[in-house]
């Protein structure tokens, strides 16, 4: 009796998949709810259980194609697994050779993007040591395992000569979009086309963050069990400015020529992260009422779930502004694109000593440029500049996150 394996619903909105990963081949035992398959959407990789304890039946979608939501892709049979084959009769002296050994366990914990990095780079999981949390194994592990394997010597063994490459040849490699990269692709392309987007810069002088967080990370780590962080204050920076242009919160709806302005009461504030297989933006709901130690608990937790590609569906749903941090890349300064259909994103860059004038005089002080891009069809100019000085001011001067100024 064969079980039909099926797409789930993946969430508001999102239609199909493309099928990322076979967790199972067929002829193999699978237990109830076992991941078999992993499926790419357009934020996030979903796995896929078996609806019954079985043998892996033929798999009717392949690698790469797109599947709709309640598409058959595969069966479950009957059984408990393809029967190994009798060993042939061997003389009394012989021994008999021993069991192979069984699959690792944390295999099975592995996520969807670490599997297929363990598949491409062909290492051996179990002699992985995992940075992750509870010693999880991440993408980054599984790379760094096979640069290390690539770097051990070789032994010498005679070879034939490779046979010279092709005149001109440069090594091409052609590798199909992730769903995710392309929808990342897509959804940018139509801020670009539909937004009149446009962008505001300040600059901003750290010392004062800078000095908190020297002064209070020690004790603010034993308390919470979380570091302290810069995003924890520009979040918090963000929701007084937030709250006093309130344009900067809100969305436009609506069909052209019939649209509407749609204002949010609330912060839910989208942070941009980055994942194996691209950027990705979960949401942190009710920013406005979350404290310090909520909001870097809540960012460092989607960091690493992101890491391990353990985002799901619904962490990514939503969202009314977005911060997004290139200056942990480097990036001195930038034009981030608004993420429909929001209608504003701030931007972080690193912080560099530069020289600036205090009181008639030339000092150093550590500064970090800002960028607010926004959607000028709904946001004034003098909105932007207006929110981005709120920002600008509470993080130069932090008691003012304190007495809501």
């Amino acid at each position: 009796m064969s079980t039909e394996v099926k797409v789930p619903t993946l969430g508001e909105s999102v239609a199909e998949a493309t099928i990322g990963e076979w967790l199972k081949q067929p002829g193999e035992a699978v237990a109830l709810d076992e991941p078999v398959c992993s499926l790419e959407t357009d934020k996030v990789a979903i796995e896929v259980g078996a609806p019954v304890a079985g043998v892996m039946g033929q798999q009717i979608a392949k690698v790469g194609d797109n599947v709709a939501v309640g598409a058959v892709i595969a069966t479950i049979e009957a059984g408990s697994g393809a029967a190994a084959p009798a060993p042939a009769p061997a003389p009394a002296a012989v021994a008999p050779a021993p069991a192979p050994a069984a699959a690792p366990a944390e295999a099975a914990t592995l996520s969807p993007a670490v599997r297929r990095a363990v598949l491409e780079h062909g290492v051996d999981p179990s002699a992985i040591k995992g940075s992750g949390k509870d010693g999880r194994i991440t993408k980054e592990d599984v790379v760094a395992a096979a640069a290390a394997k690539s770097a051990a010597p070789a032994p010498a063994v005679a070879a034939p000569a490779a046979p010279p490459a092709p005149a001109g040849s440069r090594g091409e490699e052609r590798v199909k979009m992730t769903r995710l990269r392309q929808t990342v692709a897509k959804r940018l392309k139509e801020a670009q086309d539909t937004a009149a987007l446009l962008t505001t810069f300040n600059d901003c002088d750290m010392s004062a963050v800078i000095a908190a967080r020297a002064t209070y990370k020690d004790a603010f780590e034993k308390k919470h069990g979380v570091r302290l962080g810069f995003m924890g204050f520009f979040a918090k920076a963000a929701c007084l400015a937030l709250k006093d242009i309130p344009s900067v919160n809100a969305r436009i709806e609506g069909p052209e020529g019939n649209q509407e302005i749609v204002y949010h009461p609330y912060v839910d504030m989208s942070v941009a992260v980055s994942a194996p297989n691209g950027l990705v933006v979960p949401v942190v709901r009710d920013v406005q009422d979350m404290s310090f130690a909520q909001i870097e608990k809540a960012i460092a937790d989607y960091g690493r779930r992101a890491k391990d590609g353990a985002l799901t569906m619904a962490d990514m749903t939503g969202g009314t502004f977005t911060i997004s941090n290139g200056g942990v890349f480097g990036s001195l300064m930038s034009t981030p694109i608004i993420n429909p259909p929001q209608s504003a994103v701030l931007g972080l860059h690193r912080i560099e000593d530069r020289p600036v004038v205090r009181d008639g005089q030339i000092v150093i002080r550590p500064m970090m440029y800002l960028a607010l891009s926004y959607d000028h069809r709904l946001i004034d100019g003098r909105e932007a500049v207006t929110a981005l000085k709120i920002i600008k001011e509470a993080i130069e001067d932090p008691t003012r996150l304190l007495i809501d100024l």
